[in-house]
């Protein structure tokens, strides 16, 4: 799973970068940034993982993982010729987008565009990448066209996917993002090849100044710590309204970025007594890495032996045949059951004798649908 950090200049991407990585970057650089990208990979914090290693206690612990990339070089004025090269080729590349919008007053950092404004940001960025995509479905479509005059290709075939751009084409006319709108499996197979951008997630990250929430200024640490992880399931608040609806594919949050930047930046301990002691429920981080999941329609399983416990990552409604082919080919290859079981149900009956003797240990075949949390153990032979 790999999510680019995007936004205009001096909206605060590397503080947030730093922020989910635990990274020590420079954080405030002046003006645009030519193409350059950093990249990190963390784990995924999961307290059902740690749960499941207490009980079963394996030799080796591997938590999912997520990769972030601080991406420089956007800007709002691309113009009618697209974004550049080595910047798309970056773009495409990613899962899904966390676009850093300034919503925090500083007179030693201006704006670029002389105020902050997060929704006319937001909007300035998502506009870029429609016109990116419009100018790369129109080249697209030209060719099909050109292909069927000429019969370098199987009609029958030049015809959808004529059909399918001419679709595409007429969302993006009216200035509508791609994400969120369902295709069938064979227009998904096609246009994934693209690598369009407003077809990708998008989490909408408002940056806003520490012990400040949705305009509200707390009359002391406590309170400005408070805010953190309130505002529902991807942080809503008064703050985040001020972007208006994202539409299917997209949500927002509010950030306190700075703040969680020297979160991040404290030893795990220090940070867990620094949560404790100001009754935070989790980091900024453990937010938008779940957002993340939920914008990608991912679930988590687990698969524990002596000798290692591990989280993987699985697209929601996936079979048990998949996850033996996301933990291994050769699993997938000889499958022959699933042994599943909820991870809270083997922790309750104290370990998986316990739950084999009480008959809880679920044999599954090919096509069941693995549930959130499920821990599995693929039955195989090759």
């Amino acid at each position: 799973m790999r999510w680019g950090i995007i936004g205009l200049p001096r909206a605060g991407k590397t503080t947030v970068f730093n922020a989910l990585t635990g990274a020590g970057l420079p954080t405030g650089e002046h003006g645009a940034r030519p193409v350059e990208v950093h990249t990190a990979t963390v784990d995924v914090p999961d307290a059902r993982l740690e749960a499941l290693n207490n009980l079963l206690r394996p030799k080796k612990l591997t938590h999912a993982k997520v990769t972030y990339a601080d991406i420089g070089g956007l800007r709002a004025d691309a113009g009618r010729e697209g974004l550049p090269g080595p910047l798309l080729n970056q773009l495409t590349q990613m899962d899904g987008f966390v676009h850093v919008a300034r919503d925090f007053e500083d007179a030693n950092l201006p704006h670029p565009a002389g105020s902050v404004d997060a929704a006319r940001d937001v909007a300035a960025m998502e506009a870029e990448f429609l016109l990116n995509d419009l100018l790369s479905v129109e080249r697209r479509l030209e060719r099909a066209r050109e292909e069927r005059r000429k019969g370098a290709r199987d009609k029958a075939i030049l015809d959808r996917e004529i059909e399918l751009f001419e679709k595409v084409l007429g969302t993006l006319s009216e200035e509508k993002p791609l994400r969120g709108i369902a295709y069938q499996a064979e227009e998904e197979r096609v246009l994934s090849g693209f690598g369009l951008l407003s077809r990708k997630p998008l989490l909408v990250v408002l940056n806003i100044a520490e012990g400040e929430l949705a305009g509200e200024a707390p009359t002391s640490l406590l309170g400005a710590l408070a805010v953190l992880g309130q505002g529902g399931p991807a942080g809503e608040t008064k703050a985040t309204s001020k972007v208006g609806e994202l539409g299917l594919g997209a949500q927002r949050m509010a950030l306190q970025g700075k703040l969680e930047m020297e979160i991040a930046q404290l030893p795990p301990e220090q940070a867990a007594d620094f949560l404790a002691e100001f009754g935070l429920p989790e980091t900024g981080r453990a937010r938008i890495i779940r957002t993340s999941y939920d914008l990608l329609r991912l679930i988590t399983f687990f698969t524990f032996n002596e000798d290692e416990g591990r989280a993987w990552a699985l697209r929601r409604g996936g079979t048990a045949l998949e996850a033996a082919g996301t933990i291994h080919s050769d699993l997938e290859r000889g499958f022959i059951r699933a042994e599943v079981i909820d991870w809270q149900g083997l922790c309750e009956l104290g370990g998986l004798a316990a739950a084999r003797a009480a008959g809880k240990l679920r044999l599954e075949g090919k096509t069941y649908p693995i549930s959130d949390g499920e821990l599995v153990t693929i039955r195989f032979h090759v």
